[in-house]
């Protein structure tokens, strides 16, 4: 059974169906990391606001701007981005390393999806390993729930299961 890491979907699932397997669904799995990130950029985005505040006489800093810009970059597959999106990432690495970790880990958690079985099982444990010693707030906290459903995940890789099409057809519905 796929789907998201809801507590109440797990608990349906073992009442109802107790042989079933529950697999995570990877969209969601990237979808909290995308989360995480999106919670940095917005640190690294009023850390900017403020500095910009304190030093401003009347003018402000276009790094506080650039970062929320930055948003899109952030969030897409680097596969899918434009020149623009690789310069503003580029800009991102040079300008907050913190904010381009976070990216790294989004990264990172979305490419053992791409993986096979074993591989997947050996990148997931080095992805908890480096999010846990990353000292960034929300991807220790994002391991965490990443451990809490570490069986969900590698069984939605093992099975190849995701709800991809059919949260597609959900949103051309709405």
């Amino acid at each position: 059974v796929s789907a998201d890491g809801a507590d109440w979907i797990a608990a349906v699932v073992a009442e109802r169906c107790p042989s079933a397997v529950r697999c995570a669904d990877p969209f969601h799995v990237v979808a909290w990391a995308t989360d995480a990130l999106d919670e940095v950029r917005r640190d690294a985005w009023n850390t900017a606001r403020g500095a910009v505040n304190k030093r401003r006489a009347g003018r402000a800093s276009g790094h506080a701007k650039d970062l929320k810009g930055a948003r899109y970059a952030l969030w897409k597959n680097p596969e899918n981005l434009t020149d623009k999106q690789q310069a503003k990432l580029a800009w991102v690495a040079k300008i907050d390393p913190r904010l381009y970790r976070g990216y790294l880990l989004k990264e990172g958690l979305r490419l053992v999806f791409q993986l096979p079985y074993e591989q997947a099982v050996e990148a997931l444990e080095r992805w908890v390993s480096w999010a846990r010693r990353c000292r960034i707030d929300a991807f220790v906290k994002l391991q965490k729930k990443i451990v809490k459903h570490r069986e969900a995940i590698l069984a939605a890789i093992e099975h190849g299961l995701s709800n991809g099409r059919i949260e597609s057809v959900n949103t051309k519905i709405r």
